[in-house]
């Protein structure tokens, strides 16, 4: 026998048993539409919020370094969960965000938990994320169906608005923004005179609009998002819906929308948004670094995925590990306070915060750029959120 070869390899044995472990570090994928109808809503710009969270948080977790991915899922669930599966099993992803679409969020949170992994949206609405559809570990950020609902719904029925027509996606967000609109709207005392469904990224809505105006009622609710939220209002002027005496609720809009409509068309516009980059010290100075950076104010969207990035790495250093029940466990326990919003996250996922009912200036109001909200009521979170016993998710019965 080769004594100093049997030497040798006993002292590298000795040295691996005893060498630190290998730094972990984090990767986090943000997987969204930048592309299509909703790339203005969160787009490239999440995917730079997520970089800020990681900036803030210092870069580093579990001695290595955190690093972002991102990918156009294209609004398709199908495309989604190819992309969500390679991060998973070959990539090395540790944990998805953003999701806009409601479909694709759920078919990535269906794969995130067949894999054991966190998924947070932020960008889809549906409340069935953390309704029937909630699962141990996913999440649900910045809002949802239901807190749009009771903010812009119940805010307009009480003012007078007891008539409703609705203009509706034709997908899973649209149908669960009509649903949870319409039991606030009539949980209020008013009543649902008809709806019509269009397809994703239309771009003529004049038969739906003609139905919407033909039903007299004094509010149509548009219960879609983006470029067809923003194009149904373009052309609702063209027919004078407006003009005519009918008001137009944007169910879901952020201040992307707002922006790319202009004050002219927007004016009037009442909507309920989580996040407005001129509502306090901490949104300010949030918004203007973001602004530096991509030279645009930041959605809900965006300041909810910095939010979402930032608690999950923060949870990854509570739990001292990237173990998934052990960091599901942390974002459970540890209470929210950041740019985005202030609260805690329930035991289905819920991450419930105040949401702010707006309406939408008119040109001579606004005193400088991106000056476009004035706010009109908080909705407290116990109120725009169910309960965690109350949402429907099975884990918590």
């Amino acid at each position: 026998m080769n004594f100093k070869l049997f030497s040798a390899a006993l002292a590298t044995t000795a040295l691996i048993a005893i060498a630190p472990a290998a730094a972990e570090g984090v990767k986090i994928g943000i997987l969204n539409d930048q592309s299509g109808v909703y790339a203005d809503y969160g787009g490239k710009g999440s995917v730079e919020a997520a970089k800020m969270a990681v900036e803030d948080f210092g870069g580093e977790v579990l001695g290595g370094k955190v690093e972002i991915v991102s990918a156009d899922h294209q609004n398709k669930p199908d495309t989604a969960v190819t992309i969500a599966r390679k991060w998973f099993d070959v990539d090395g992803v540790d944990m998805i965000t953003e999701l806009t679409t409601s479909s694709v969020a759920l078919a990535v949170q269906d794969l995130a938990k067949e894999k054991k992994k966190i998924d947070i949206v932020v960008g889809a609405a549906t409340s069935r994320i953390t309704g029937d559809a909630c699962q141990p570990y996913g999440f649900h950020w910045a809002f949802d169906t239901r807190a749009l609902a009771v903010g812009t719904g119940g805010a307009l029925v009480k003012a007078g608005g007891d008539t409703w027509f609705f203009l509706t996606a034709d997908y899973a967000f649209g149908y669960s923004l009509e649903k949870d609109t319409s039991e606030i709207v009539q949980a209020n005392g008013g009543k649902v005179l008809g709806s019509v469904r269009h397809p994703l990224n239309s771009s003529d809505f004049s038969s739906f609009l003609l139905q919407a105006q033909a039903s007299k009622a004094k509010v149509v609710g548009l219960a879609n998002a983006g470029l067809d939220t923003a194009n149904a209002i373009k052309q609702a002027a063209e027919f004078g819906i407006v003009q005519g005496g009918q008001k137009m609720a944007g169910l879901l809009m952020t201040l992307a929308e707002v922006h790319g409509l202009g004050l002219k068309a927007a004016q009037g516009l009442v909507l309920t948004e989580a996040y407005y980059w001129d509502r306090d010290d901490k949104s300010r100075e949030f918004a203007e670094r973001y602004f530096k950076r991509t030279n645009r104010m930041p959605s809900m969207i965006q300041a909810g995925t910095y939010s979402a990035t930032l608690s999950y790495l923060k949870a990854v250093k509570a739990a001292g590990s990237k173990d998934t029940d052990a960091v599901a466990k942390k974002l459970k326990e540890l209470p929210v306070d950041d740019a985005f919003a202030k609260g805690n996250v329930q035991a289905n996922g819920r991450f419930v915060h105040d949401m702010y009912l707006f309406e939408v200036k008119k040109p001579e109001e606004s005193k400088k750029p991106w000056d476009y909200y004035k706010q009109l009521a908080v909705v407290p979170g116990d109120q725009a959120f169910p309960t965690a016993k109350d949402s429907g998710c099975p884990l918590t019965k």
